[in-house]
C-alpha cells in the first residue's frame, strides 16, 4: 500500500472514531473541519436535522482577498475569528469541535484557538 492511500485511511478512521462521539444540535451544532492543500473550511452543523447553519472558508469573498495563499496558519486564525462572527450573530455560544480526523497541530489546532478567543465554547 502506497504512503497516501495509507495516510487518508488512517485520517478516514480517526474521523470515524470521533463521529461517533460527536453530535450536533440547534443549541449545540458541530463546528465542522476540513482542510486541503491550499484552503481550509469550516461549517456549522446542525446533525438532528442534516442541515448546515453557516460555513466560512478561505474562498469566502471576506477573506480570499486577504491572503494569496489560504492554506496556512494565518488564514486558518481569520477563519476561526469569522465562524464565530457567524455563530454569535446566530446566537450560538457553544460548539461541538470535529476536526474531521486531522490531528490536533498546526492549522487546526489554530484555527480552534482562534475560535475559543472570540469566546465561542466547546
Amino acid at each position: 500500500m502506497d504512503l497516501q492511500r495509507e495516510k487518508w485511511r488512517k485520517r478516514r478512521t480517526r474521523h470515524l472514531r470521533v463521529r461517533h462521539k460527536v453530535f450536533g444540535t440547534k443549541d449545540r451544532p458541530r463546528l465542522s473541519v476540513y482542510r486541503s492543500l491550499k484552503n481550509i473550511y469550516c461549517q456549522l452543523i446542525d446533525d438532528a436535522q442534516g442541515r448546515t447553519l453557516a460555513s466560512v472558508s478561505t474562498l469566502s469573498p471576506d477573506i480570499k482577498g486577504r491572503f494569496p495563499y489560504g492554506g496556512n496558519k494565518k488564514a486558518a486564525e481569520l477563519v476561526g475569528q469569522k465562524i464565530a462572527e457567524v455563530a454569535k450573530k446566530l446566537g450560538i455560544g457553544k460548539v461541538v469541535f470535529d476536526r474531521g480526523g486531522y490531528k490536533f497541530h498546526g492549522r487546526i489546532k489554530t484555527l480552534a484557538e482562534a475560535v475559543r478567543q472570540a469566546k465561542l465554547n466547546f
